[in-house]
């Protein structure tokens, strides 16, 4: 198992939590995910995979839940 934190920015609230996380576990592999929310700054995203995912499979399960963005490193 693999686990990884992204810093997210753009969730407000309990639902934007609870959409990336459905988004992230849609992603083949993911097992896992725990969101530690920070309203309006950047929230840790821990995801726990078989595998390591890409930063653009990350961002485009962040697209695809709304309007969240990997924050920059």
């Amino acid at each position: 198992m693999n686990t990884t934190s992204y810093q997210v920015t753009g969730m407000t609230c309990g639902h934007c939590a609870n959409a990336v996380s459905e988004e992230l576990r849609d992603v083949p592999g993911v097992e896992d995910v725990h969101v530690d929310l920070v309203k309006g700054g950047s929230s840790t995203v821990t995801v726990t995979s078989v595998s390591s995912l890409t930063r653009d499979q990350v961002a485009a399960a962040l697209d695809e839940a709304g309007d969240y963005h990997l924050a920059d490193n």
